[in-house]
């Protein structure tokens, strides 16, 4: 059981994924926001039929799961509709990390959750001892968007303004890691960061 959580975040096509990897790769169990999201409204959820009581059911696929894309493409299109969306998902999410992250067997574990600035930081995760932002310029962001999704500039564009600004994700850091350049230099920074939350797990 790990008593010392730590929390990562960091603004979309930040390199999230590739940081949780690394960290994972030390033998730290990572409990991810999106797979718990992906969860509470999956086929036959009660999440689910939250979202189709509040959406309508044309938001759903033939074989009765949630269209993503067509999700995707209006929440970013309507702030209204993503509030509601995340009052459904985000109360099962923060159960969901927590209890995985209490039950994990490393010395530390991370809390992966892209949306903590928008999702009420700290006041949000209490049990959160620390967090780590990935942080990338917003110039990265865009490129590596629209090169990973096909997204266009526009949409591209919107996902990032949907979210918390850089700054607000910084405010909210105790440890800043910059993703903008080559991998060994990310590596060196996950490790040394792997050091150091050892140790404070360890205090």
């Amino acid at each position: 059981m790990s008593e010392y959580i730590i929390g990562l975040t960091g603004g979309v096509a930040s390199g999230k994924s590739t940081v949780e990897a690394r960290f994972r790769a030390l033998d730290i169990v990572v409990a991810d926001a999106d797979a718990a999201a992906r969860e509470a409204v999956a086929a036959g959820s009660d999440g689910l039929a939250e979202v189709v009581a509040a959406f309508g059911s044309g938001i759903l696929t033939a074989d009765g799961s949630l269209n993503r894309a067509a999700m995707r493409q209006r929440v970013f299109a309507e702030s209204p509709a993503r509030k509601t969306l995340e009052a459904i998902v985000h109360p099962r999410v923060r159960t969901a990390l927590a209890d995985a992250c209490q039950m994990a067997s490393s010395t530390y574990a991370i809390a992966s959750i892209p949306l903590l600035a928008e999702s009420g930081g700290r006041s949000a995760y209490p049990w959160l001892d620390r967090i780590l932002v990935v942080d990338a310029a917003v110039t990265v962001q865009l490129a590596r968007l629209q090169q990973r999704d096909g997204s266009d500039a526009a949409l591209a564009q919107r996902m990032i303004a949907a979210q918390a600004t850089r700054q607000e994700r910084l405010a909210i850091a105790d440890d800043v890691l910059v993703n903008d350049g080559a991998l060994a230099v990310l590596d060196a920074q996950v490790l040394a960061l792997d050091q150091l939350y050892r140790r404070l797990a360890a205090a």
